[in-house]
């Protein structure tokens, strides 16, 4: 897996290490199971400091993709099939590109549904952003 970083974006460092584990488990590069590099190793391989990588890695503990344990390190957690939401992510990429919606809108738009009630996910909020609900 091929991690890279660039100091110069506005985007912190270790949410660009975290992207890398992520992007390499929608891309099946990672799988559950899989080890991470050790926080000291790739910290060395990406020259930033040791926290860095632990905090990208504590961000992807806390989003259920990996488990940290001592003597173990970093391991991919078990999740569900992501390969079973690529075709419908792409497709909602594709015409979130066709309607000239930009990645944080489609983001924000996923992020609502999902703390939306199970089953019922446009409840509470108008089909577009500039109806009020009345």
């Amino acid at each position: 897996m091929l991690w890279t970083i660039d100091p110069t974006r506005d985007e912190p460092l270790f949410a660009q290490i975290a992207a890398c584990v992520r992007r390499g488990l929608a891309t099946g590069d990672l799988r559950a199971g899989s080890r991470l590099p050790p926080a000291r190793t790739l910290a060395l391989a990406l020259d930033v400091n040791l926290h860095t990588v632990l905090r990208a890695y504590q961000d992807l503990r806390d989003e259920g993709l990996v488990d940290l344990r001592r003597g173990r390190g970093a391991v991919v957690a078990a999740h569900g099939d992501l390969d079973a939401l690529a075709g419908p992510v792409a497709a909602l990429v594709d015409a979130a590109r066709r309607s000239g919606v930009s990645a944080p809108a489609v983001v924000a738009l996923v992020q609502s549904a999902f703390d939306a009630p199970a089953g019922n996910p446009s409840s509470d909020r108008p089909d577009r952003p500039d109806e009020e609900i009345s």
